[in-house]
């Protein structure tokens, strides 16, 4: 609602021109907003992955009363928010069953679905809707996107553990039991998805156009209309809005530059013969020596315009998969599955413990940002659940017994945040219940192996 003059859904649906989506503003109302009812911004859902498990007594905080005042160094990335993060030890993962040999087909596949594929069909893919997908379903129709899914790796590793579909390797969401949701690993895609225009090509067809300045520059001409109408606070989150917006678009184009002239340099051709009919831009992706922080931040910052936009209210985040990925960042190239088989030798061991860090530290830049933004009486991480963990316990000896999970945000007060559980009873199965049930999510029956709801989590 703008000076009493609510923009409702039906005059967007008739075509409002080239539009761009806005933050929640303290002078907007969504939906069926009425001036009898308070506002109440929607719950976010978000997941983030991580392989191959934790060093686990480097993991876990020593006790409940040390959570928030001394954090184990793989938490210390989320120091600032930690009065908004919670953790619980004790959710044991899916049992590997009859899949004794398919520990890595497995850790991502039963991260959402809490269920094991079926054994009789296993070069099928037919396991169980993700948790992700069951929450798409229920807000998928408030917003533009259903979900979304992105990665940091090709979703393309091939290996044959237990005779089991590829698909169960590299994929985490499944949209029906027989359906794997593919995720999005190039940046530009995922901006252009949440922001484009749509172009006719003569045919029934469309193809989108990039996000390009030509855009923002026709949308800036009424923002800066609307600007003069709004109160002080929104006039700031509509500039750090857009200013985040052209950020990322700059940070995507600097990525893309970046890839061609290596790809160039790989191919022999010297800087002064480079033009832009040298060659097309290359696919985005992280080579080996690139920095995967940079990469990942990007991908980050798309999932909390994303959240920020209401374009969608769900999102997966694979950071990494089983594939042989190394983290040349950290001043080493060790492979991170090899070097989870430690065999308690000290240096590897230090190794996995910095690539836990270093994800977490990932996560914890996108979580901290969703609390700088003011949405309703609190931030937008106020109104979110953001999970992030790993299919493993123990990359060395493949457990799944007590899997580590952290949650953050509060999903609109129905999360009691600050503090560690160090002796939940459930599995992944209750987690992924309880978790949709805060978001408000409608549920027909449990999640996967799920007998209950985790009530020791809820506020």
């Amino acid at each position: 609602m703008i000076h009493n003059r609510f923009i409702n859904r039906r005059a967007c649906l008739k075509g409002v021109g080239m539009a761009l989506a806005l933050p929640l503003l303290d002078t907007m109302g969504w939906a069926e907003a009425s001036e009898k009812k308070s506002f109440k911004p929607p719950v976010r859902l978000g997941f983030m992955y991580m392989p191959h498990g934790v060093i686990m007594d480097r993991f876990w905080p020593a006790n409940a009363e040390s959570f928030l005042t001394s954090p184990p160094p793989a938490l210390e990335a989320l120091r600032p928010v930690l009065e908004k993060c919670l953790m619980m030890k004790g959710i044991a993962g899916v049992s590997n069953g009859p899949f004794k040999g398919a520990p890595h087909a497995l850790e991502l596949s039963t991260w959402l679905t809490a269920a094991l594929p079926d054994p009789d069909r296993r070069g099928e893919i037919n396991i169980s809707i993700s948790a992700d997908q069951i929450a798409a379903n229920a807000f998928g129709a408030f917003t533009t996107l259903p979900s979304l899914e992105l990665a940091t790796m090709p979703q393309t590793w091939k290996e044959n553990q237990a005779g089991l579909n590829e698909a169960y390797y590299s994929h985490c969401s499944f949209r029906s039991p027989t359906q794997a949701v593919p995720a999005e690993i190039n940046p530009r895609n995922v901006l252009n998805r949440l922001f484009h225009k749509k172009e006719q090509t003569g045919d029934s067809g469309s193809r989108a156009n990039p996000l390009d300045r030509s855009m923002l520059d026709l949308v800036l001409s009424g923002a800066r209309d609307l600007r003069r109408t709004l109160p002080v606070n929104d006039q700031h989150k509509l500039d750090e809005y857009l200013d985040s917006v052209r950020s990322v678009e700059r940070r995507i184009a600097a990525i893309e530059i970046r890839q061609k002239e290596a790809a160039l340099e790989k191919a022999g051709v010297r800087s002064s013969r480079r033009n832009d009919s040298d060659s097309p831009p290359i696919e985005i992706k992280i080579p080996e020596g690139d920095k995967r922080s940079e990469y990942m931040q990007v991908m980050c910052d798309l999932n909390v315009l994303a959240f920020q936009t209401n374009t969608t209210r769900v999102c997966t985040y694979i950071g990494s998969t089983p594939n042989g990925v190394s983290y040349p960042e950290l001043g080493f190239s060790d492979k991170h599955h090899s070097t989870t088989h430690h065999n308690n030798q000290e240096e590897k061991v230090n190794k996995v413990a910095a690539i836990t860090a270093f994800n977490i530290e990932q996560f914890a830049y996108m979580v901290k940002k969703m609390d700088n933004l003011k949405e309703g009486d609190g931030t937008l991480l106020d109104n979110c659940i953001m999970m992030w963990g790993s299919g493993l316990e123990d990359g060395d000896r493949h457990t799944r017994a007590n899997l580590p999970f952290i949650l953050a945000g509060k999903g609109g007060g129905s999360i009691k945040t600050g503090r560690f559980l160090p002796e939940i009873k459930g599995n992944q199965g209750d987690l992924l219940t309880t978790i949709l049930a805060a978001a408000e999510v409608p549920l027909d029956r449990p999640v996967g192996i799920a007998t209950k709801q985790i009530d020791e989590i809820k506020a």
